[in-house]
């Protein structure tokens, strides 16, 4: 088995490209990532990284053996699981990547009662709001808030989401109530908008009487947390354009008022990515199906009773 644990990190280091980021996500010091892959080394007679103080790259046999070594624990994962599917005793760690607001809403809550059904099964759940690379990253599945470009790897759909721009009482009262896309750009409104690298540019794709349009949004402030965004608003910062479900109970409360409704936002959709292999494992079919049945259930519970407060 240690032979196997020296090609699993190795091919952490080579998708990650570095030493120490492949020791966080194999759970082990850097000094234990670096051993291992000088052991590999070793056994095989051949250097598979050029490595310096500041950068690690793949030699040329490193750049072969990878791709046999990522099939190799391809193989074996697969093996595992059909024994695992057989005995219905699932064991293993999930990796799970999601956007923060959903991660905190409607992942994490129930991750703990998961482990309580399934107790040889671990979770490692990461958060971000950037662009997730599920292939590159070793993850087994990725929650995606958002309209999906081409894409190689499985996509399953929860919900379509439908979205809104909204505002404290507060701002509305200083810089008043635009109509609609056209005077969030005439009038400058404050517009918050969620950026981090890679993110697309500052427009908001709303829905005319002619169609969708894109209009060049400006603000003052911006941020990769979209709940940060979310905070700014509530504190009366400016507009923000939110899922209906992240800040329905804030609507439902008064705290923030609908804007700009007769150009409403397009919606966008949760969907939950994998790469294809990765279904085959039942501890992920797993976890997949029972996050799914309690998303849309939560989902459904926050948007009781909202309809009337948004109708145009």
């Amino acid at each position: 088995m240690s032979y196997v644990n020296n090609i699993r990190m190795f091919v952490r280091v080579y998708e990650l490209g570095s030493m120490s980021a492949a020791a966080r996500d194999q759970r082990c010091s850097p000094a234990v990532a670096s051993a291992r892959i000088s052991e590999l080394e070793k056994h095989l007679g051949v250097r598979l990284f050029n490595r310096t103080t500041r950068s690690l790259q793949p030699t040329e046999n490193g750049r072969i053996f990878y791709d046999g070594a990522r099939k190799v624990l391809e193989s074996i994962d697969e093996a595992e699981a059909a024994v695992m599917d057989v005995t219905q005793n699932p064991r293993g760690t999930i990796f799970i990547a999601a956007p923060l607001g959903i991660g905190r809403r409607f992942i994490a809550p129930h991750v703990p009662t998961f482990k309580d059904l399934y107790p040889q099964i671990d979770l490692r759940l990461r958060l971000s709001d950037r662009v997730i690379d599920v292939t590159a990253e070793g993850l087994d599945i990725a929650f995606h808030l958002g309209l999906l470009e081409d894409s190689t790897l499985k996509v399953r759909l929860i919900a379509d989401c439908p979205r809104i721009l909204c505002a404290a009482p507060s701002y509305i009262a200083r810089r008043g109530m635009p109509a609609d896309g056209a005077a969030l750009v005439s009038d400058r409104h404050d517009c918050l908008n969620l950026r981090f690298p890679g993110a697309k540019e500052f427009q908001w794709n709303l829905l005319t009487p002619e169609g969708p349009r894109r209009f060049e949004i400006a603000g003052p402030f911006e941020s990769d947390d979209g709940d940060v965004l979310t905070g700014w608003a509530l504190d009366g910062w400016g507009i923000v354009m939110k899922p209906i479900f992240e800040v329905a109970e804030h609507l439902k409360q008064g705290r923030l008022v609908p804007v700009a409704q007769a150009t409403p936002p397009l919606p966008t959709q949760l969907s939950v990515l994998s790469q294809h292999r990765r279904l085959k494992d039942p501890k992920v079919r797993l976890f997949t199906d029972y996050i799914i049945a309690r998303i849309k259930a939560d989902m459904a519970e926050r948007m009781e009773g909202i309809a009337p407060l948004i109708a145009r």
